[in-house]
C-alpha cells in the first residue's frame, strides 16, 4: 500500500471516529430523555422530604412523589399553605400516602436550629429521598451594593445554609441503611458565564452545584445518589410569570421530567427543551452573553425600581418617603 493510500485511510478512520462520537452522544441523550425507565424511588425509602413545598416546583414535586407511593415530609414557612397542600395530597391519595409538615422559615433561623427542627420532624420516618428545592431571589435585579443587609442575609441563609443543614440532618439515616437519593434543584443560571445584578442568588446556586458534586463523590460508595438538576426558566413566582410555554414549562411538567432522572446522572438538565435550548445557547461567545445578560437585567432593574416607587406611593417630587434612592440618582440607562 502506497503512502498516499495510508494517509487517506488514516484520515477516513479519524473522520469516522469524529462523526461517531456525536452520534453516540445523541443516541445516549435520546435514551436518557425518552426511553430509559425511571427508578423505583420506594427502594430508597418510603418517605421523601421536600423543602419549599408550598409553591412552584416544590409543590408539584410533592404531588408527583405522592403519585409514586411515597409518603411526604413537607417543609415550608407558611403553616396555612402547608396545611392546604397536605390536605390536597391526602384527598387525592387517601391512606396510601402519609403527610407530615415542618413549619420553618430558613431566613430566620440559624443552622443548628434548622437541623434541630428537621431532626425532630423526620424522627421515626424512613426518609429515602431528599429534595432541596427551597430558594429565595431578589424582588428585582439590582447592583450588589444595592442589596440591603436583611435581603443579603436572607438569600444566603435560605439558599446556602438551609439546604446545607437539611442535607446534614438527613444524611445519617441514609448512611445507616446505605441507600438514599439527594436531589438539589439548582439553576440554569449557574451554567452561564455570568449573571450580573442577581449576583448573590446565582453565587448561592453555584455553591449548591459544587456541594452536590463533591458530596456525591464522598457518599456514592455508601449507596447514596446525589444529583444536581439545572432547570432553566419554569413558570413560577421566581420568574414572575405563571404562563407556561414550550421552553418555560409549568412546575408540573418540569417535575414529571425531573423525577425520571432521579438516581442516574449526577448533573443534569432534566427537561428536554431546556437541554436543547442550552445546547444552542452554548454556541454564543461569552462576550456576547455577558453583554446581553447585563442589558437584560439593567432593564429588569429599571422596571423593578419604577414599580417599587409606585407600590410605595413615591413620586419624583418627594422621593425620600421610603428608603429607596431617588430615580434621578440611579443609573437607569
Amino acid at each position: 500500500m502506497e503512502l498516499p493510500d495510508v494517509v487517506l485511510m488514516a484520515a477516513s478512520i479519524v473522520g469516522f471516529i469524529a462523526l461517531c462520537k456525536p452520534l453516540v452522544g445523541l443516541v445516549k441523550w435520546v435514551w436518557a430523555m425518552f426511553l430509559r425507565p425511571p427508578k423505583n424511588l420506594k427502594e430508597y425509602g418510603s418517605w421523601a422530604l421536600v423543602t419549599g413545598s408550598t409553591d412552584g416546583i416544590g409543590k408539584a414535586m410533592a404531588f408527583e412523589l405522592a403519585s409514586k407511593g411515597l409518603s411526604l415530609v413537607l417543609v415550608g414557612r407558611n403553616p396555612s399553605k402547608l396545611k392546604a397542600v397536605s390536605n390536597e395530597i391526602r384527598e387525592r391519595h387517601g391512606e396510601q400516602v402519609e403527610v407530615k409538615s415542618i413549619v420553618i422559615d430558613f431566613a430566620k433561623f440559624s443552622g443548628e436550629e434548622i437541623a434541630a427542627f428537621i431532626k425532630e420532624g423526620i424522627e421515626g420516618t424512613d426518609v429515602g429521598v431528599l429534595i432541596n428545592n427551597v430558594g429565595l431571589a431578589y424582588p428585582y435585579a439590582r447592583f450588589f451594593h444595592e442589596v440591603d443587609l436583611e435581603l443579603m442575609g436572607s438569600v444566603m441563609r435560605v439558599n446556602i445554609e438551609g439546604a446545607t443543614w437539611v442535607t446534614r440532618s438527613v444524611l445519617p439515616g441514609m448512611l445507616e441503611k446505605k441507600k438514599g437519593a439527594i436531589i438539589n434543584i439548582c439553576s440554569g443560571s449557574v451554567l452561564l458565564p455570568s449573571y450580573p445584578l442577581v449576583t448573590l442568588y446565582v453565587a448561592a446556586k453555584a455553591y449548591m452545584a459544587m456541594l452536590s458534586k463533591s458530596i456525591n463523590l464522598e457518599y456514592q460508595q455508601y449507596g447514596i445518589d446525589v444529583q444536581c438538576q439545572f432547570p432553566l426558566f419554569v413558570a413560577t413566582k421566581m420568574i414572575f410569570t405563571k404562563r407556561s410555554s414550550f421552553f418555560v414549562p409549568s412546575p408540573e411538567t418540569f417535575s414529571k421530567a425531573s423525577i425520571r432522572w432521579f438516581g442516574y446522572e449526577h448533573v443534569c438538565v432534566p427537561y428536554w427543551p431546556h437541554c436543547v435550548q442550552w445546547c444552542l445557547l452554548r454556541l454564543l461567545p461569552n462576550a456576547l452573553w455577558d453583554w446581553c445578560i447585563l442589558r437584560h437585567f439593567l432593564g429588569v432593574r429599571k422596571r423593578g425600581l419604577v414599580n417599587a416607587y409606585k407600590k410605595n406611593g413615591v413620586n419624583q417630587k418627594n422621593p425620600r418617603v421610603v428608603c429607596i434612592p431617588p430615580l434621578n440618582q440611579l443609573h437607569l440607562n
